[in-house]
C-alpha cells in the first residue's frame, strides 16, 4: 500500500491502548491527521513504540516505503489528556472514536465532556464491543450523531468494522461513517444495537458450548481445539482463542451479553472460565491460561478420535448456526452481513447461515432437538428461523 494523499479530515481517537493505537494507525495510513489522546502518559509512549514497530513490519514486507512510514507516524499527534486544550485538539475533527475501558459510566462521561469541544457536525463514535450505543448516546445533548464503530483486533489487519446506529442516530451520520471507514479498505457491516452486535453475539456458542463439553468431561481442551480446527476447519480452536483474547475479557463480554439479554440460558457464562479469571489464568498475556505458555512448557496432545471429534464439531456448529438464525429472525443484520461478519471478523471458514444451509437445516434442527431432549434445557431451543427453513424447504440466508 503506497502512501495515501493527505486528507483535510482530522480523526481523533480517545484511548491509546491496543485498539486505539491500531485505529489511529489505520486513519493516519489513509491520509488523515490524527489526534491520539490518553490521560496515561505511559500508555501513549507504548502506543508510539507499538505503532513504530507495526509500521516497520509493513515496510519490511514491502507494502509501503520508508518515507511513507515516516509520514504516517508524523500524522499521529500523541496528546496527554491532562495537558491538552480540548477545543483546539478536537475542534477540526470530522470523527472522534472512543476506545477506552468497557465501562458504561466512563464512556458516558467521556462523550458528555467532548461533545462541547467538537464541531456541530462531528460524528461521535464508540468502539464498544458489547455495550448499548443508545445508553452511551443518552449522555449527549445531540445523540443523533452518536453511533458504534467497532473495529476488531488488530485493527491494522482485521478487515471488518461493525457500524451500529443507536436509537436516536440519524441516517446521515451512519452513511458518512460507512463511507469514511470503507475508504480505509475495511469491510463494513451494519448491525442493530443489540447486545454483542453481530460477531460477539454470534460467537458466544463457539466458547460457551466448548466450555460446556469440557465441563462434562466429554473431551479435554486440546482435543476440542483439535476437533474444531482439523475437522471443523476453524482457523483457531476455542481455547487457544480464549487464551489469546484473554479469559478476563472473553468472560466479561459473555457476562455483558448474558445480563443484557435478560439471562437467556443460551448465553450463560461458564463457571470454569470464571474460576480461570479468579485464579489469574488469563491466557497468553500472563503466561498461563487453558494452556501453559511459560518457557519449557509442553502443549498437551489431543485425543485424535474422529468419532469423538465429529460429535464435538456437530454440537458446537449446531449452536453457532442456530445463533445466526436467531440473529436473522431478529433483523440484527442482513443474512449477507451476518455471514460476512463472521468470515471477516473472526475468520470462520464460511458464514454460519451458509454453513447451516450446506449441512442442511433439517440436520441442524435434529442436532438441536436431540440436545434439548437429552438436557431438557432451553439453552438448546431451535430458532423459529431454522424451523421455518425446514418447513419451507429453503436455505437459511
Amino acid at each position: 500500500m503506497e502512501q495515501e494523499k493527505p486528507s483535510t479530515q482530522v480523526v481523533s481517537v480517545i484511548g491509546s491502548g491496543t485498539m486505539g493505537a491500531g485505529i489511529a494507525q489505520v486513519a493516519a495510513s489513509f491520509g488523515h491527521e490524527v489526534v491520539l489522546l490518553d490521560s496515561n502518559g505511559e500508555a501513549l509512549s507504548r502506543a508510539r513504540v507499538g505503532i513504530n514497530k507495526s509500521l516497520r513490519r509493513i515496510v519490511e514486507k514491502g507494502h509501503i516505503t520508508e518515507a511513507a512510514s515516516c509520514e504516517i507516524e508524523r500524522r499521529i499527534n500523541f496528546v496527554d489528556a491532562s495537558l491538552f486544550d480540548a477545543s483546539s485538539a478536537f475542534g477540526s475533527s470530522v470523527l472522534v472514536i472512543e476506545a477506552i475501558v468497557e465501562d458504561l459510566n466512563i464512556k458516558q462521561q467521556t462523550f458528555k465532556r467532548i461533545e462541547s469541544f467538537v464541531s456541530p457536525d462531528c460524528i461521535l463514535a464508540s468502539n464498544t464491543s458489547s455495550l448499548s450505543v443508545a445508553s452511551i448516546a443518552s449522555a449527549c445533548a445531540r445523540p443523533e450523531r452518536v453511533l458504534g464503530v467497532h473495529f476488531f483486533n488488530p485493527a491494522q489487519l482485521m478487515p471488518l468494522v461493525e457500524i451500529i446506529p443507536g436509537m436516536a442516530t440519524e441516517d446521515r451520520y451512519v452513511e458518512r461513517s460507512r463511507e469514511l471507514v470503507s475508504r480505509w479498505n475495511k469491510t463494513v457491516v451494519l448491525a442493530k444495537d443489540t447486545p454483542g452486535f453481530v460477531v460477539n453475539r454470534l460467537a458466544r456458542p463457539f466458547y460457551g458450548e466448548s466450555l460446556r463439553i469440557l465441563e462434562e468431561g466429554i473431551a479435554d481442551v486440546a482435543t476440542i481445539d483439535w476437533a474444531m480446527t482439523e475437522l471443523g476447519s476453524f482457523k483457531m480452536g476455542p481455547f487457544t482463542l480464549m487464551d489469546m483474547i484473554g479469559n478476563d475479557i472473553n468472560f466479561r463480554v459473555t457476562e455483558i451479553v448474558f445480563e443484557a439479554l435478560f439471562y437467556d440460558p443460551r448465553y450463560r457464562p461458564s463457571i470454569t472460565q470464571k474460576r480461570m479469571v479468579e485464579a489469574n489464568l488469563l491466557g497468553r498475556k500472563v503466561g498461563r491460561g487453558f494452556y501453559d505458555y511459560r518457557e519449557g512448557a509442553q502443549r498437551p496432545e489431543p485425543t485424535r478420535d474422529a468419532g469423538l471429534g465429529k460429535r464435538i464439531v456437530d454440537r458446537v456448529v449446531a449452536m453457532l448456526v442456530n445463533e445466526a438464525c436467531e440473529a436473522r429472525l431478529l433483523n440484527i443484520a442482513t443474512g449477507e452481513d451476518l455471514d460476512l461478519a463472521m468470515t471477516k471478523g473472526v475468520n470462520y471458514p464460511r458464514g454460519l447461515l451458509a454453513m447451516g444451509t450446506e449441512i442442511g437445516p433439517a440436520e441442524v434442527l435434529k442436532r438441536l432437538e436431540d440436545l434439548q431432549a437429552e438436557y431438557g434445557e432451553d439453552r438448546y431451543r431451535a430458532s423459529p428461523w431454522l424451523r421455518r427453513a425446514v418447513r419451507e424447504g429453503r436455505g437459511l440466508l
